[in-house]
């Protein structure tokens, strides 16, 4: 059997690797997986782009992704597992795998099953018949492949949130003259109340708002004007990580949203054992907040984020009790090398299947939808 990454978008892995071992960047989870299972790694070209390419992605995705999956599916068989990142290459791959008799098998990460065009394009060509496993990273969203996109639950698995703990740990903090609240990421971002709650207090707001998946179409909030206390922040990997650990507290400040989005900032910030702010949305986060691990606040309260900020300041050994158990709970369930685990695990049991998926079964909410 042979393996197979299709990645959503070109990286340079090698540097990656390069960069890992020099110790000025994380591991990237898709090189692991590619000396794991010794697989073949697929990167979207535009130089591929033919035609009939921008012709079918006014369906879904992008013309460089349909030129990619259609050259997979032409030179792959039934002998080869393809795992896609993301649906805008899982989906057209699995489209034209419906035309292959002998078609390879195929594992495709999905983040946003209820995306109309994502649920749409699933649901009425009943892609479930030529995509064997479905990945994602929350129960709520494996539940909607199964209860509203018909997938049958054998076919879908949750994988857990990951860090790599060998570049994100606790280290040493900067001095610094007044306490530093760290805030990180770019999609879904609101960082107009961060602004709110922090603007009139004596302290220093620094923060990295990037994503390598951000577009045009990206959801974050901005001030209108930037506070005097608040900063951007370096984006160097280094640098970023030094962020965390100079925080006092990091805070995770997100618009109202079920994409999970904000999990890496907070797997990150857990890792550097820092305590935690984060807004309150569906999935792992609220499940942090009950179990006391984090400090949640609703959505847009900028007067809640400001009290649960100056009771951790007030209180270090509160804060310190919080840091201590997400850095705990992070390292119990949550590195990449638990996840990769997972992944392997998961390819090598749908490569080692006989058949293809075929018709739906019932759906179960105790198989395959546990988080792990």
């Amino acid at each position: 059997m042979k393996y197979h990454i299709a990645l959503s978008r070109p990286f340079d892995l090698e540097q990656f690797h390069k960069n890992a071992q020099a110790g000025t960047s994380p591991r990237h989870t898709m090189w692991e997986l590619s000396q794991i299972l010794q697989a073949t790694v697929h990167q979207p070209e535009l130089e591929r782009v033919k035609p009939i390419d921008r012709l079918t992605a006014k369906l879904i995705s992008q013309p460089q992704h349909w030129a990619l999956s259609r050259l997979l599916s032409q030179q792959l068989d039934s002998d080869n597992t393809v795992f896609c990142t993301g649906e805008d290459i899982g989906i057209p791959l699995a489209i034209l795998n419906r035309f292959n008799r002998n078609r390879c098998k195929l594992a495709m990460q999905v983040m946003e099953p209820s995306r109309i065009r994502v649920k749409n394009t699933i649901q009425n060509l009943g892609l479930a018949q030529s995509i064997d496993l479905f990945l994602t990273n929350t129960q709520a969203k494996a539940e909607t492949l199964c209860r509203k996109l018909h997938v049958p639950d054998r076919q879908v698995f949750v994988l857990r949130e990951q860090t790599d703990v060998q570049f994100f740990y606790p280290g040493a903090a900067v001095e610094k003259s007044r306490p530093i609240i760290a805030c990180t990421g770019f999609e879904q971002r609101d960082y107009k109340t961060l602004a709110a709650a922090t603007q009139n207090l004596d302290l220093d707001v620094k923060i990295c708002a990037v994503s390598p998946n951000a577009s045009k179409k990206t959801r974050v909030a901005f001030p209108d004007v930037m506070p005097s206390n608040m900063t951007p922040h370096p984006q160097e990997w280094q640098q970023f990580r030094q962020l965390y650990r100079n925080a006092d507290i990091v805070v995770v400040s997100l618009l109202y949203n079920t994409y999970s989005a904000g999990l890496t900032s907070l797997m990150e910030a857990m890792a550097c054992r820092r305590p935690v702010v984060i807004t309150r949305t569906p999935g792992l986060a609220s499940r942090l907040i009950d179990a006391g691990i984090v400090i949640g606040v609703a959505p847009e309260d900028a007067a809640g984020m400001q009290q649960a900020i100056l009771r951790l300041l007030n209180n270090p050994e509160q804060a310190e009790t919080l840091a201590q158990a997400g850095y705990d709970f992070l390292l119990k369930n949550h590195t990449s090398e638990q996840y990769m685990q997972d992944l392997v695990d998961q390819l090598q049991q749908l490569a080692a299947t006989s058949e293809v998926s075929t018709a739906p079964a019932a759906f179960s909410p105790n198989q395959a939808i546990a988080p792990p």
